[in-house]
C-alpha cells in the first residue's frame, strides 16, 4: 500500500501534523478555515500536498478548473452550501481514513479481501466498505495520491481529480462540466448520508494454472454447448436492466479509461454515475489479454441524458437494487477491453480468439467448479457420457437445448447485459462483436444474453439473424466454425458482405452492406 498511499507504514496511515491541522480547520467550516471558494480550495489542496511531500505538480490549469467550477459554474447558493457543509464532511472523512483503513485490515485479514494492488496474472478480490471508498475518493478530490511510480506498476496514471478539473478550464465543454457535476453530486450524497454497504473488486483470468485454461481454436470448434437465448433491445440502456444480469463495461485496458480526464463514452459515463467504480483505478493494473475485472455492489447516484458531447447530469438517482449476503448491491459489472482500431486484423484467427477469450474470461463464473469440470471433459471427449444427478451431461445439455436454454444451476441464473462492445470509438465490426459475445456467454453457461443495440443501423437485422440461428439449434462449435469461415473469406477478399448478409443472403439490403 505504501506505493499508492502516502504515509502508510505497515498498513497504517499516519497523517502528518500539518495535514491534521489543515483538515481540522476545514472541519470547522469556512469561517474558521477561510476555504470558501474554488480558488482558496485549490490553494488548500496545494498546501496539504506539500505537507505530504508530494512534489509532483498538479495538472496545468487545475487550480483554474477548481475556481471555474465552484466560483462560476456552480450557483452561488450551491457553492455556499458546498463549502459550508460538504467540504467539512469530506475533511472529517479524511481524518477518519486512518481508522477506516485499520478497521478494514482487521476485518479482511482472514478472508484475503484486503486492500492491495491486485497485480497482473494474480486472481484475487478486494472488498471495501462504501465509507472507505468515500474516503479514498475524497483523497482523489484533494489530489493526495502520489502518481510518479504508478506507471511502473501498470496502474492508471490519473487517479487524482486534478486533470478532471484542469480539462474543464483548458478546453471547456458542457459534457466535461456535467461529469464534474456527477462527482460533486456523489460527494453531496455521501456527506448527507453515508451508505453502509460494500463493493468488491475482483481480478479474473484464464491461465494454464487456473481451473479454465486459455482456450485455443480447437476448444471452440469442438464445443457442444448449446447457444443461450438471445434477447435484442433496440432501445434502453445496459445500466437500466432489471434482470440482475452481469452488466458489461466496454473498458479500456486501464480500468476507467478517460473517466478522470476528457473521456465521455460508455465506460466513462458509467464511472460518473457509479463513482465508487473509480476506487478500482487505485489498485487494479492494466488488463492483459486473459484478464477481466468484475465489480459487484457499486451504487448508482446520478441520472443522465445524452452520450459523449451531449452527456448531461440530470439529477439524483435512488438505487433500489437489493443487497446480497456480503452487503453488496446486486449490481454486477464486468470490465473487458476490446481491440482498438483493429481494421482487417480483427478477422484473423489470432484476434478472433483474443476477443472471444476476453469476453469468456469476463462472463465466466469459476465458482461453478464441478459443472465446468464436467463440461470441459465433455468438450475434450464428445463421445463420453458424463453422469450427473439427473442423467448424463449430454442428456442434460440436450434437454436444456430442447427447452431453449442451458444446463444451469437454477440458483445462479445470472445472464449477460451487453451491447456494442468494441465498436464505436474502438472501431470493431459490430456484427462480429455480437457473435463473439454470444459465443462467450453461451460457453460460460449464462442463461441468456440481453443485447442493447442502441439503435445501431448495422445491427438492424440482429433479431432475425439470432432467431434463425436459434431455430437451427446450433451449438457454440457450429457458430464458431461459421464465424471463422466467414472471417477467412473476408481476409482473402472473397466476400464484401457483413457476417449477417453472408450468413443469410435473403436479409434486407441494410444487412448486406460491407462493414467499413
Amino acid at each position: 500500500m505504501e506505493s499508492i498511499l502516502p504515509f502508510v507504514i505497515g498498513r497504517r496511515l499516519i497523517w502528518p501534523s500539518k495535514v491534521v491541522e489543515a483538515l481540522e480547520a476545514m472541519c470547522r467550516g469556512p469561517d474558521h478555515s477561510q476555504v470558501n471558494s474554488g480558488h482558496v480550495l485549490s490553494i488548500a489542496i496545494s498546501d496539504i500536498r506539500a505537507s505530504l511531500s508530494i512534489h509532483e505538480p498538479l495538472a496545468p490549469y487545475a487550480p483554474q478548473g477548481y475556481a471555474l467550477f465552484f466560483d462560476e459554474l456552480m450557483s452561488a447558493a450551491d457553492s455556499t452550501k458546498w463549502f459550508a457543509d460538504v467540504i467539512p464532511k469530506l475533511s472529517t472523512l479524511l481524518l477518519r481514513l486512518p481508522c477506516l483503513l485499520h478497521f478494514h485490515y482487521q476485518n479482511t485479514q482472514a478472508n484475503g479481501y484486503a486492500l492491495r494492488i491486485l497485480g497482473p496474472q494474480q486472481p484475487g478480490m478486494v472488498l471495501l466498505s462504501q465509507e472507505l471508498i468515500g474516503a479514498l475518493l475524497a483523497c482523489s478530490f484533494f489530489c493526495l495520491f502520489p502518481v510518479s511510480n504508478r506507471p511502473l506498476k501498470h496502474l492508471p496514471t490519473i487517479i487524482n481529480f486534478d486533470h478532471l478539473f484542469a480539462s474543464l478550464y483548458d478546453s471547456y465543454s458542457e459534457s466535461q462540466e456535467n461529469k464534474v457535476r456527477c462527482i460533486v453530486h456523489y460527494f453531496q450524497r455521501i456527506s448527507s448520508q453515508m451508505p453502509t454497504g460494500f463493493v468488491s473488486f475482483e481480478r479474473k483470468l484464464l491461465s494454464l494454472q487456473s481451473l479454465v485454461s486459455y482456450p485455443n481454436a480447437d476448444f471452440w470448434t469442438k464445443s457442444t454447448i448449446p447457444l443461450c437465448p438471445f434477447q435484442v433491445h433496440s432501445s434502453g440502456l445496459i445500466e437500466d436492466q432489471s434482470t440482475g444480469a452481469l452488466e458489461i463495461d466496454f473498458a479500456n485496458k486501464y480500468l476507467g479509461g478517460g473517466a478522470l480526464y476528457r473521456g465521455c463514452v460508455q465506460e466513462e459515463i458509467r464511472f460518473m454515475i457509479n463513482p465508487e467504480l473509480i476506487a478500482g483505478m487505485l489498485f487494479l493494473p492494466s488488463m492483459a489479454e486473459n484478464e477481466a475485472v468484475e465489480i459487484v455492489g457499486a451504487e448508482r447516484f446520478s441520472d443522465y441524458t445524452g452520450y459523449a458531447s451531449s452527456f448531461r447530469f440530470s439529477g439524483d438517482h435512488v438505487d433500489k437494487r437489493s443487497i446480497d449476503f456480503l452487503g453488496r448491491r446486486k449490481t454486477r459489472i464486468v470490465a473487458i477491453d476490446a481491440l482498438c482500431s483493429p481494421r482487417m486484423k480483427q478477422y484473423k484467427l489470432k484476434y478472433l480468439l483474443r476477443e472471444t477469450n476476453k469476453a469468456f474470461c469476463g462472463f465466466l463464473d469459476e465458482s461453478k467448479y464441478r459443472q465446468y469440470k464436467m463440461l470441459f471433459k465433455l468438450n475434450e471427449a464428445p463421445s463420453a457420457s458424463i453422469e450427473t444427478s439427473g442423467g448424463s451431461m449430454k442428456e442434460e445439455v440436450q434437454k436444456s437445448d430442447d427447452r431453449g436454454g442451458q444446463f444451469m444451476d437454477p440458483e445462479s441464473c445470472i445472464g449477460i447485459a451487453t451491447g456494442n462492445w468494441g465498436c464505436g470509438a474502438f472501431g470493431g465490426d459490430p456484427e462480429i462483436k455480437t457473435i463473439i459475445q454470444w459465443l462467450a456467454a453461451s460457453q460460460a453457461l449464462r442463461p441468456f444474453i440481453s443485447y442493447h443495440t442502441l439503435g445501431l443501423e448495422a445491427l438492424q437485422s440482429l433479431p432475425q439473424v439470432s432467431q434463425w440461428i436459434i431455430l437451427h439449434k446450433w451449438n457454440v462449435g457450429d457458430l464458431w466454425d461459421m464465424l471463422t469461415e466467414y472471417s477467412s473469406q473476408k481476409l482473402r477478399g472473397e466476400t464484401k458482405l457483413g457476417f449477417f448478409g453472408w450468413l443469410l443472403p435473403s436479409l434486407p439490403n441494410n444487412a448486406l452492406q460491407c462493414f467499413k
